[in-house]
């Protein structure tokens, strides 16, 4: 029996998640967490073999829960599964220690097929990722860049950024990483300083021009 702890602050999004996964003869929930601190006491009292978790969580991020297990239980495997586009951000999963990367919007069955791979030993990535780094590769040029040089952003930066060009609130977007007003700030203007942008306007057209295009080309 393969044993997971769901890791979401959506209450609703982790009941159906253990509901599909119950339906499996050989899978188990064995807890859910709705944060990074829940999910390392969760994983200490527990010991699942796998966790499923979401990038966006208050404090903390999915992917410094990625990077804590890997330091102190490099046996737990870790899937993501998040809203967040997966050209921008399952480098980042992978490159942490992840093992797979799925869009909350995909099909049931793929989650469950992730799971079975990475359980495998496997990575698990949609065909339209592994298509993209495959074209990367054989066009000799390495991976496409950005129109603007997102890579210089950390990955807290990147969820802001990110935050931004959905046209989130200033509030929102601090209540939704569970930071303060004048952090959200800082943030702000590290972001503005690294992508050479002016003031909070040019940032804000850029964060939305960006956001739009990923969902044009998703």
């Amino acid at each position: 029996m393969i044993r997971i702890l769901l890791v979401d602050d959506h209450p609703l999004l982790r009941e159906g998640l253990a509901h599909l996964i119950a339906a499996e003869s050989d899978l188990e929930v064995c807890g859910m967490a709705g944060s990074v601190q829940e999910a390392l006491a969760l994983v200490e009292s527990e010991s699942p073999d796998l966790v499923i978790s979401d990038l966006t969580l208050p404090g903390r991020n999915g992917l410094e829960l990625i990077k804590d297990l890997c330091a102190t239980r490099p046996d737990i495997p870790v899937i993501v599964l998040s809203m967040h586009d997966e050209l921008v951000y399952a480098e980042r999963v992978l490159r942490a220690g992840g093992m797979g990367y799925i869009m909350k919007d995909t099909p049931p069955e793929r989650l469950l097929e992730a799971i079975r791979v990475v359980m495998g030993g496997g990575v698990f990535a949609s065909q339209n990722l592994t298509n993209q780094f495959l074209k990367a590769l054989s066009s000799g040029k390495g991976q496409a860049k950005p129109s603007f040089p997102l890579e210089r952003l950390t990955d807290r930066e990147l969820e802001v950024f990110e935050l931004i060009g959905q046209a989130k609130s200033n509030h929102d977007i601090a209540r939704r990483l569970g930071i303060s007003p004048r952090t959200l700030d800082a943030h702000r203007a590290h972001i503005r300083e690294k992508l050479g942008l002016e003031d909070s306007n040019e940032l804000t057209r850029h964060a939305i021009r960006w956001f739009e295009v990923g969902m044009i080309q998703s």
